[in-house]
C-alpha cells in the first residue's frame, strides 16, 4: 500500500513536469505574424512591384517586419521616396491571424484590388490575380 502512495505522488511530480500542447488561444502572444507578413510581403513584391503592374509602377514596397511592437508590416510608398508617408500599410498583429490594410491608396481605383490580393494571401492563397 505505501509504495502505490509514493508511486501516486510521484506520477503527480512527474505529471506536472510534462509540457503539453498548447490548446487553442495559448502560445498565440508568442505569434508575431512575423511569418505570415514576411509571406504576404514577398508575393506584394512579386505581384505588384516586380512584375511591372502599371497600377503600382509609381510606387515601392518598404518591408518593416522586425518591429518590436509585434506588428510587423510592409508600406506601399512613392516610388524613390521611402522616406514619404506611406500611402498603403498591410500590417499583421501578435497573436491574431487578422491582417489590417489602411492608407489613402485603399479610396483609389485599385483600392478593392489591393484588399482583395490582400485577403487572399492572407487566407493562404498565392496567386497573383483573383
Amino acid at each position: 500500500m505505501k509504495h502505490a502512495f509514493v508511486g501516486g505522488i510521484v506520477a503527480l511530480m512527474l505529471g506536472g513536469c510534462a509540457t503539453q500542447a498548447p490548446t487553442p488561444g495559448q502560445g498565440a502572444a508568442e505569434d508575431t505574424g512575423l511569418d505570415r507578413m514576411e509571406r504576404l510581403t514577398l508575393l506584394a513584391n512579386r505581384c505588384w512591384i516586380r512584375s511591372g503592374d502599371p497600377a503600382f509602377s509609381r510606387f515601392s514596397l518598404a518591408p518593416e517586419l522586425s518591429s518590436f511592437s509585434g506588428r510587423p508590416r510592409f508600406l506601399l510608398v512613392p516610388k524613390g521616396r521611402v522616406e514619404d508617408r506611406p500611402l498603403l500599410v498591410v500590417e499583421g498583429q501578435s497573436g491574431s491571424r487578422e491582417v489590417s490594410t489602411y492608407g489613402p491608396l485603399l479610396g483609389e481605383a485599385a483600392g478593392s484590388r489591393i484588399q482583395a490580393d490582400v485577403d487572399r494571401w492572407a487566407g493562404g492563397g498565392s496567386s497573383c490575380t483573383a
